[in-house]
């Protein structure tokens, strides 16, 4: 029974971002009490997506890179090839989850994942929703000016009690277009991925590893109230 209140997509490459979030809010205003809870996996063309009360001022370079200005939290943040996307299309309270339980919850997966790739030290930081790895794991970081280095960010939505929009893991990408803006909205934070720490894998695998870890965690937040609405 457990099952049938999340369905997962199967790994979508380089789809246009526009179109994934376009997707997430007709689902978002269609689904009912009983609609199933979704996991989208994606990897998108380059984009820069600005969060709902994201400033302009933090794209430092866009080039030819287009901009979106999306209706998830957080500033700005950068989206392409190697990277993976993950969006959680989620009843929050059918599984009793208030807004700041649910980044934890989604942090809490990307965690799983990395340390499953030796990434013990990964971590949390205060007051900056996301995870990143000490500047120590990161190979090519060769004077490294903070302690902590981001690879993995989390943007969220919530309309009535549902979620959309969710996480994204970099993996193996061009991590140039993080140079033109402030990521996340810090000046001067480092971006990296996985191949910059020593990790050797591909898109396909983390998105089936990030799969596996957001299953387990959401069935673990159901309730038999909220097994037996779906009876």
């Amino acid at each position: 029974m457990a099952s049938t209140l999340l369905t997962v997509q199967p790994l979508a490459q380089r789809v246009p971002y526009e179109q994934s979030w376009a997707a997430m809010r007709t689902f978002t205003e269609q689904r009912h009490a009983d609609t199933p809870d979704e996991v989208w996996l994606i990897e998108h063309q380059p984009v820069y997506t600005l969060g709902q009360a994201g400033l302009a001022s933090h794209i430092l370079n866009a080039q030819h890179i287009p901009i979106v200005q999306c209706d998830r939290g957080g500033q700005v943040t950068y989206h392409g090839p190697g990277q993976v996307t993950v969006y959680c299309l989620w009843d929050l309270r059918r599984l009793g989850l208030y807004v700041k339980e649910y980044v934890a919850l989604l942090e809490e997966a990307i965690l799983h994942v990395l340390q499953g790739y030796g990434l013990s030290e990964a971590t949390r930081k205060a007051g900056a929703p996301g995870v990143y790895v000490p500047a120590q794991a990161v190979l090519a970081l060769q004077d490294p000016s903070t302690d902590l280095v981001k690879i993995a960010a989390i943007g969220v939505k919530i309309r009535n009690g549902r979620a959309y929009h969710g996480l994204a893991l970099n993996v193996d990408m061009d991590l140039r277009p993080f140079q033109g803006i402030n990521a996340c909205g810090y000046a001067g934070l480092r971006t990296t991925d996985l191949r910059e720490c020593g990790v050797d894998t591909t898109v396909a695998e983390v998105a089936a590893r990030l799969q596996q870890a957001l299953t387990h965690l959401h069935q673990q937040r159901l309730t038999p109230m909220s097994l037996q609405a779906t009876a």
